[in-house]
């Protein structure tokens, strides 16, 4: 039964990841866009999917998994997210420097580009937390969780407003997932 319980979870959260890229593979928008948009677009829709791990890693809430790989995991999804974020904006950035530009001085007339960037700079500086934990004398926990809040708000914002590559429904449901896996962890957490 155990077995059954566990097969059923990661098929869950496979499926909620992979399903939602997989249909972005299919999306109407590939066919009037280049390349370099494409894998940007891509590198942001997988760190959306990302996030749906992160509080399972953080909080040792997977099946199967020690404790020790659930924080290296942690650890190297937290990594690949930053050079995930990096590569979105920078790809884009190559198909069109002044909305990126614009976004970034948080005066683009879109409105889901705050958002973006609002979850890009939780998630740089969550990563510079992390690194510098040793040397600065905050909570540093207490501020990464904060953060982690920061990050899943400003980019399911970012998703769920574009009309974009995603399929609505299955970026819905993802964005939903993100949320509440987010927020039951917290609270389980706290209690």
């Amino acid at each position: 039964m155990k077995a059954l319980i566990r097969i059923s979870i990661w098929s869950g959260l496979g499926l909620a990841m992979i399903l939602p890229i997989w249909l972005a593979t299919h999306s109407p928008f590939l066919a009037w866009r280049d390349p370099i948009y494409i894998f940007g677009c891509f590198a942001g829709i997988g760190a959306l999917a990302l996030l749906l791990l992160q509080p399972l890693l953080a909080t040792k809430a997977l099946p199967a998994i020690s404790v020790r790989t659930s924080r290296h995991v942690h650890r190297f999804i937290g990594i690949t997210l930053v050079f995930l974020v990096i590569a979105h904006v920078a790809l884009l950035w190559m198909t069109s420097p002044p909305d990126i530009i614009d976004a970034l001085l948080f005066r683009s007339p879109t409105p889901f580009a705050p958002w973006g960037v609002i979850a890009m700079l939780g998630v740089f500086l969550s990563a510079l937390l992390v690194f510098a934990r040793r040397h600065i004398s905050i909570p540093w926990r207490q501020t990464h969780i904060v953060l982690a809040g920061v990050i899943v708000t400003g980019s399911v914002g970012h998703a769920i407003m574009i009309e974009g590559l995603m399929e609505p429904i299955s970026k819905l449901c993802l964005s939903i997932l993100v949320v509440l896996t987010s927020v039951v962890i917290l609270f389980k957490r706290r209690s």
